[in-house]
Order: C-alpha cells, then structure tokens, then sequence
C-alpha cells in the first residue's frame, strides 16, 4: 500500500479524466511542484488500482463516459479510502457545487482553473487530516434560482456547500438586488432543517413600532387592537430557519431584545409573562456597511458578532459581468414560463448592449428587464432595438400616455437602485415643479393665471414657489 503522507515524502496524486490533454496539463503541473502523479482515464482503472496502492490527494473530472465524477467520489466515500477528492468540472453551478460536497468531495473546482490555484488547492488537501476531510459532506439535493459561474459566486457555492451540515448563524451581505434572499433560501434548502419552515421577514417593510410583535408575537389585550394572541415570527420558524433582511434598520431597543434570543434561545411575547423557548437557526442580510454602523453607534457591537458567524457576500453585477448572458437567458425562460408566453431569444447585438449595461439595480433589475422585454418585443426575437430606453436601448413607448411610462419607468429604475427611499417623498416635489413651471410658462409669468391653470389659489402657488425653492 501507497504509504500516508507526510513531511518527509512528496504528496501522491491521482488524477482521474478521460481528456488527454487536461491530464498532461495537471500531470506537468504537479510533477513541476515535486509531487508524484499518476493519470487514468476512467474511474474504473482508479478503482481497479486502489486495490494495491492509494494516493494522497485524488482529482477527478465531473463528466465523464460510464461512471461520472460524481458517482466515482460517493463510492470513493462508501469505500471509505480516507482521500480527499477534488471534484473538477465545467458546469459550475450551485447545483453542481453542492453535489460535489454530497458526493464526500474534499473541494471542487471550476474550469478554466487557474493552475496555479490547482496545485495549492493539492497542497491544503494533502496537509487535511483524515478525520476533518471526511466529515460534514453530505447533504440534500440543491433547489435554488442561483445562476452564474463568475469568480465570486462560485465563492458563495462553495461557502453553501461547507455550511450545508451546519445550523449556524450566517450574515449575508451586499448590495440591494445581489440575490440575498436566494442565497438565505439555498443554505436553508441544503441544511439539517431543510424540512422544517423556512420564515423570511424585511424589517424595513414594517412600522418600528409594529416590528416587535411581528417578531416575537403579542398576547391579547398587551394593547389596543391585540383581540387575540399572535405567534411571532421566531414561533413560526421554530426548529427551521427565519431569514432576517436589511438587518442594518433595526432599531438599537428591538437589537438588545434580539441579542437575547440568539445568547439564551428564550424571549417573551409583547404583553406576556411566560418565557418561549425556540430553536430557530438565523439568518440575516444587510446591504449596509455594519462595521460603520457599530463604529456610529446605531448597532450593538455584540449583536453584530453574533450575526457575523459566518459570512458570504452576494457580489454586484458589475463584478460578474461574464455571468449576465447566463442570467439573461435564465430569467427569458423563467419569464416565458411565468407569463405563459412563448420563449424568445436575444440576438447577439442585443446581448451585447445588455452585457454592457451598468445594472445599478443588480439582478433584480435584470430580472425586470426580462419581463419588459418578454412583453414588449414583438417576434420571437429580441433585438437592440427593442431594448427599452431604461435598460441601456433606444425604446420608447408611445402613445397618449407617453408621460405616464416615462414616470413608470423612472419609478421602477428608483426602486431597483434603492428600494427603501420613500418614492413620493422622492418625486412629489419633482411633478410638483414640473406642474408649476409648465403653468407658468403658459401663463407667461402671472401667477393669478397660472394659479387657475393648476387649480390652486394664488396664495397657495406662491407658498408652493417658495417650498420648492422656484423663487429664485
């Protein structure tokens, strides 16, 4: 038998596809960095040889003839061979990730790799211990919307995938429309709690005052308008997960309440004198910075380290730009299904005006433009020329209504980059100057017309110029 490894002996690899030249390539690569390596070209000769040797690291393609990577791992696992198996592919999705960790896989990694990052990723492999390689693998079949293969998300896979054993705490941060929630969803659907409920709460959708009972429920009469007794978020959750969003918003008096779920596991109802027990695994995302938030005072240090256990940030779509025509193509078939209409495909220039898009809105504005696009092209194509105007094309509607889709499309572009702006607050005064300078134009300065023209006194048009600001 093939000696274990250690620090007086090279690390022994075995390298199991049936592409001649990734072989050479790994082979060339490993062997420069003083390993020794062998090569075969289908799981079978692998197994076929653990019979009188075994190696210290073992890498393995995903697609292959016969028995797939995947499969050869989970009977490397019931083996029992005490290998870590580096799972390497080319269809780098969450699905893929996680199989790879359900299979008894040590790590995977996407083609193209980085040679470079191949060889290290051999070298921590080796120096893992028999005991730590082998545990907290195995986990349910991934369900999530997730799409990409960008650096960064293969990061968060990989993180889903390591976590998929655990029920521990996790931050998620990034900015609005990254796929948080999704994210909450995925490390819910591959977790030990994956049966139980999965309770999702945006604490900025709901009155400050209000959010106390919604957490953690009232009893009747705690006060005017409690005719009955109410479960709370965290009771409805019990023995699952409760997903916290925007996090950041809450206020210091509900963070000190929440502080003491997570340390003691126990809380009381608003109005109630018995102490509830739950086992609620949390989940929280910001797309706040919570290290300047601590630093200003409006968050609790020590709430932001229980939250901050483990921490996966959803990166912006700027940042995985080669992932757009995957998300496109994705979401057109989501929206064709969702809309119960027929599939249409972007032609090449128009993908490449949407690739080059600056999508302050993330993901979920191209989820948007998606649906707008599945509606409004005509044809089973969807050109440059249908791209809406607001998406980076030239479209514009017509038609009676225009000024009516012209605030339409402002508002939505105003809710994909900041959804927790009040929006009339934002665009009141906006029509309001528009309207007033419009009717004075026509009235050519005189506010006793101009007044009539919008319905106003000529008291009430004049103190209207001076809120905002047209007096001068």
């Amino acid at each position: 038998m093939q000696p274990a490894m250690n620090t007086e002996t090279s690390i022994n690899v075995w390298v199991v596809d049936d592409d001649d030249s990734v072989r050479w390539v790994l082979e060339k690569a490993l062997q420069k960095a003083d390993m020794q390596v062998r090569g075969f070209a289908a799981p079978s000769e692998a197994l076929e040889s653990l019979g009188t040797a075994k190696p210290d690291v073992l890498i393995t393609d995903i697609r292959m003839p016969g028995m797939d990577g995947l499969e050869f791992a989970r009977k490397l696992d019931e083996l029992n061979a005490g290998m870590p198996v580096i799972v390497i592919t080319a269809y780098s999705d969450l699905d893929n990730a996680v199989a790879a960790y359900q299979s008894g896989a040590f790590e995977y990694l996407p083609k193209p790799f980085d040679i470079d990052e191949a060889v290290s990723l051999v070298r921590r492999a080796a120096q893992v211990g028999e005991e730590d390689r082998t545990a907290d693998k195995k986990i349910p079949a991934a369900m999530s919307g997730l799409v990409g293969q960008a650096p960064a998300m293969q990061e968060v896979f990989r993180t889903i995938g390591r976590l998929s054993r655990a029920s521990m705490t996790v931050l998620i941060t990034g900015e609005s429309g990254t796929g948080k929630e999704l994210v909450a969803h995925a490390l819910h659907e591959n977790s030990p709690r994956a049966t139980a409920p999965f309770v999702a709460l945006n604490t900025t959708a709901i009155a400050s005052e209000l959010l106390e009972s919604e957490l953690f429920g009232h009893e009747r009469g705690a006060f005017t308008g409690a005719d009955q007794r109410r479960i709370g978020r965290f009771e409805q959750a019990d023995g699952g997960t409760l997903f916290l969003d925007e996090i950041g918003d809450m206020s210091v008096e509900l963070q000190t309440r929440l502080l003491r779920v997570l340390a003691e596991g126990e809380f009381f109802r608003v109005g109630g004198q018995q102490a509830i027990h739950v086992d609620v695994r949390i989940i929280a995302a910001t797309n706040q910075d919570l290290n300047q938030a601590v630093a200003d005072g409006s968050f609790r240090e020590d709430l932001y380290h229980r939250l901050n256990v483990m921490r996966i940030n959803t990166p912006p779509l700027r940042e995985r730009r080669e992932d757009i025509p995957l998300l496109l193509n994705h979401y057109l078939a989501k929206s064709s299904e969702e809309l119960g209409i027929e599939a249409k495909t972007l032609t090449p220039k128009a993908l490449e005006r949407l690739q080059g898009f600056e999508w302050r809105g993330n993901v979920r504005q191209l989820v948007n433009a998606t649906r707008r696009m599945m509606v409004s092209a005509p044809g089973k194509e969807i050109r440059a020329d249908d791209i809406p105007a607001e998406f980076g094309g030239s479209r514009t509607d017509s038609g009676s209504n225009d000024w009516t889709d012209a605030l339409a499309q402002w508002a939505a572009r105003q809710l994909d980059t900041d959804a927790s702006f009040p929006l009339l607050e934002l665009a009141q005064p906006e029509f309001e100057k528009a309207l007033i300078n419009a009717a004075l134009q026509k009235a050519r300065g005189r506010k006793q017309d101009a007044a009539k023209l919008l319905g106003w006194g000529r008291n009430t048009l004049s103190r209207k110029i001076k809120d905002l600001g047209l007096d001068t």
